[in-house]
């Protein structure tokens, strides 16, 4: 028998609400001893996807807090088990208690993740689906919701099942044919095999192509703000978050340190960092951190890059210009203060930044933003379809097994292509049909499943 489990399933500290979730075949029985329904109704005589209303109470049966419990019966709720939640008020002493009495009653605390985890192992979740349950609860933009949802609700798992299936066809062809020796029976096998092989491994491709977006919009986009004291760094990453979170002033050298803040821009989660301003003369403190820009602008995987238009291009400019020109592949040009009278134009910047283009904006009127919005956008998003996130590949585990995958498929179009006979072709198409199994959940050792389930918070 599978043991119960409970665990507070809502976050650390104060709340209007809390919830205490019980799964597992003693799941009622546990609720009973903590929660007493006011109509005097046992939630082990309830049934499933009903609620009742009463109290929490301790093992005297005196009232702690007033609760409702939902009761969901197996195997119609999450987990596929009979799962009870209670929800009570919000108070962290209250749910300590909560959570003390059911351990008494005989449930166990719930590992990482283990609810998910036989969610999964009762069939309701595929591991894709499983991994996605996190990506939904942290999504932190737009796009980073859609390729959770869609992983969550089976889209991404859809597109990996047909692969297996066009796979497990050409495994079944193979084996039905592989006792027939006539060779024109063997080239017309091979010739369809391979075509369907190249088809498999072309949508593979496809699938790869969004891996860097999907992993941009699951985890972030590191982006360093760099530029001399004064350009508007700080300006532009309080757009960016809409609101005041770094201070703005027109003294130089205001932001001596990093500031970091995560901002949805055009639905991109960028991982922001506002630098010190690069310039000479500083202090020592302020050396540190014109140091410490300078580090993550060769880290960053965006550098937006400010140039003030109401003021001259001068030496410390230029040497911003030679970061630009080192990190031209992920540096954007940016022209602030374009509400003032201009003393640079974009084009003479674009001209000294060796061509690169010039984005032309103002924080203060917030001309040009959007259009930077929709650039930064276009950055993460090149090579994929907008609007399919769904099926975005999002994690290294899946790309890389997509990976693997693949270097099965190019060695069984080897095979082929050396008329080493189809059964050595079929290892490979096995190897590969396996291979896929790993993102479904059918090809994945007790190890691995551990090690997702592990990265999961309690209660979920």
């Amino acid at each position: 028998m599978e043991e119960t489990i409970s665990a507070i399933a809502t976050p650390q500290g104060m709340g209007g609400i809390g919830v205490v979730r019980i799964s597992g075949e003693e799941a009622l029985r546990v609720a009973d001893a903590v929660f007493a329904a006011n109509s005097g109704q046992k939630l082990a005589d309830t049934e499933g996807g009903r609620f009742l209303h009463g109290s929490l109470v301790d093992s005297f049966g005196e009232a702690i807090d007033e609760a409702l419990a939902l009761v969901f019966r197996a195997p119609h709720s999450y987990t596929g088990e009979d799962v009870v939640e209670i929800q009570c008020h919000g108070s962290p002493y209250v749910l300590r208690c909560a959570l003390a009495l059911t351990y008494s009653a005989g449930a166990r605390p719930a590992e990482r993740g283990e609810f998910t985890k036989r969610a999964f192992l009762n069939g309701h979740l595929d591991i894709s689906q499983a991994e996605a349950v996190m990506d939904v609860v942290s999504a932190r933009t737009k796009g980073a919701l859609a390729v959770a949802s869609g992983h969550l609700t089976g889209r991404f798992s859809k597109e990996i099942k047909k692969l297996r299936d066009a796979l497990l066809t050409m495994l079944a062809h193979i084996e039905a044919n592989i006792d027939f020796p006539e060779d024109e029976v063997d080239d017309v096998i091979a010739y369809d095999i391979e075509k369907n092989i190249h088809a498999v491994r072309t949508k593979i491709a496809e699938m790869q192509k969004t891996a860097e977006a999907g992993r941009v919009l699951r985890d972030g986009l590191p982006t360093a703000i760099i530029g001399k004291p004064n350009v508007g760094k700080s300006s532009l990453m309080n757009a960016f978050l809409r609101e005041e979170r770094a201070i703005v002033t027109d003294i130089p050298g205001t932001t001596r340190d990093a500031i970091e803040e995560v901002a949805d821009v055009g639905g991109v989660p960028l991982c922001i960092v506002d630098t010190a301003g690069i310039r000479k003369g500083a202090d020592v403190v302020e050396r540190l951190g014109i140091e410490r820009a300078r580090e993550y602008a060769r880290k960053a995987s965006l550098v937006l890059m400010l140039f003030d238009g109401s003021r001259r291009l001068d030496a410390e400019d230029e040497e911003i210009l030679t970061i630009a020109k080192d990190r031209e592949g992920s540096a954007m040009i940016l022209l602030t203060k374009t509400d003032l009278p201009p003393k640079t134009t974009a084009a003479t910047l674009s001209e000294c930044a060796g061509g690169l283009p010039v984005h032309a904006i103002s924080t203060e009127t917030g001309a040009g933003l959007e259009e930077l919005s929709i650039a930064i956008r276009a950055r993460v998003y090149r090579d994929v379809s907008d609007g399919a996130e769904g099926t975005f590949v999002s994690t290294e585990r899946e790309a890389k097994v997509l990976r693997e995958a693949d270097g099965h498929l190019a060695a069984a179009q080897d095979s082929l292509a050396g008329a080493m006979g189809l059964d050595f072709v079929s290892i490979d198409l096995r190897a590969a049909w396996e291979e896929l199994g790993k993102l479904t959940g059918e090809a994945l050792g007790t190890e691995l499943l551990d090690e997702i389930f592990s990265k999961f918070c309690i209660g979920k």
